[in-house]
């Protein structure tokens, strides 16, 4: 059984799900339209993202107790993508690409992200959506944040551990898709 508590390789883009025209991206489509589908256990879009809600949390080969674990996670708010449903079982991906399989009472609703994993330098923390805006802060990949909102641009992340909050550029984040909109 291996842990996973820290992280070393980068997610791929997931250019599948957001189309572009002439080299630009079209504008966000509301759920449902091209690439999301509806779960078949909850109706709510998939993919999507979620987090972990448990301090620890078995990530299985298959849906169910009877498969064996493939990875632990210690960490407790990561962000996590829900690929499929089945039953009470939710196949996850994680910001390095591993997939497997969580109960879904370890999951929740509530959004966070991380500081993109693909990032080799630290990653300007803003005072207000702004790229002149005055830096609050330089963030590290992998670091964990809370999403307050986004707007499609610029999230507006918090640090609860450093008491820290700013906005951050969309496209610097894992959890979130890009030109989504959090309220």
């Amino acid at each position: 059984m291996k842990f996973k508590t820290t992280f070393t390789t980068a997610l791929a883009a997931l250019a599948f799900l957001f189309p572009v025209a002439n080299g630009l991206p079209l504008q966000a489509k509301p759920a449902f339209d091209e690439g999301w589908r509806k779960g078949r256990e909850t109706g709510f879009p998939v993919p999507r993202f979620v987090s972990l809600k448990a301090q620890t949390a078995r990530m299985r080969i298959g849906p169910s107790t009877d498969y064996a674990t493939s990875w632990v996670y210690s960490v407790r708010g990561l962000p996590l993508e829900i690929t499929e449903e089945y039953g009470n079982w939710r196949r996850v991906r994680d910001q390095d690409g591993v997939t497997g399989w969580m109960y879904a009472p370890l999951l929740s609703g509530r959004r966070t992200a991380v500081v993109g994993p693909w990032f080799d330098e630290p990653v300007a923390l803003r005072r207000a959506p702004s790229a002149k805006a005055r830096i609050v802060a330089r963030l590290s990949a992998r670091v964990l944040l809370d999403i307050d909102h986004c707007d499609g641009n610029w999230c507006r992340v918090s640090l609860e551990t450093r008491h820290i909050s700013g906005f951050l550029e969309q496209d610097n984040l894992w959890g979130v898709y890009p030109r989504e909109v959090i309220e």
